[in-house]
């Protein structure tokens, strides 16, 4: 896999990502609100989960915690290597490569889950990388997709998120996720949960 710009980026970025906290939801309150929110949204463990985009793992190392089968990819090495470690700390079995997280080499039907917080903004091609995630899910399988339009102007919509999601998948929902909980602190950009069943 080539080294891009974008990947060294990510790379300086991981030895500090944790500090956010729902990023490295570190703090109990934050940990719970996240668990809260995304267990009753899957199927019973150990189902088996591709985290895309998993960054340093939090999530992972969370679902890894609560019984599912978590395969995490992520572009930066060092974004990797530190989700490596958080798991094997925590002592939860997850696995973690470097992999385009728009096209994840594996096969196709692989999952019960694909999970994506905060990944389908930053890609080249946000519609080709969700025509690959849905080739990913076993009949029916989930789709769950964490994302917002940020105070910087960053990201996407719900609506653009639901346009990029629709002609891949029959059902859809969207919840805003304006608990401060879930961040940390009180949030007045616009985040939300896409979850697709079929």
């Amino acid at each position: 896999m080539r080294v891009s710009k974008e990947s060294l980026e990510w790379d300086a970025h991981a030895a500090t990502f944790d500090a956010e906290p729902d990023h490295g939801l570190l703090d109990p309150e934050v940990r719970a609100a996240w668990t809260n929110l995304i267990l009753p949204l899957l199927p019973p463990a150990p189902a088996s989960v591709l985290d895309v985009g998993c960054g340093t793992g939090s999530l992972a190392v969370l679902l890894g915690h609560a019984g599912y089968d978590v395969h995490g990819i992520d572009f930066s090495e060092r974004m990797v290597a530190a989700a490596r470690e958080k798991a094997r700390v925590a002592g939860v079995e997850a696995r973690f490569e470097v992999g385009d997280a728009q096209a994840p080499a594996v096969g196709a039907a692989s999952y019960d889950v694909v999970l994506g917080r905060h990944i389908l903004w930053a890609l080249p091609d946000p519609s080709e990388a969700v025509r690959s995630w849905v080739a990913l899910l076993k009949q029916p399988g989930v789709l769950v997709l964490i994302e917002g339009r940020w105070s910087t102007g960053a990201g996407l919509t719900a609506a653009e998120c639901e346009r990029l999601v629709r002609p891949h998948r029959e059902e859809l929902s969207t919840t805003r996720l304006g608990d401060p909980a879930l961040w940390g602190r009180a949030i007045t950009d616009e985040r939300y949960l896409l979850v697709s069943r079929r």
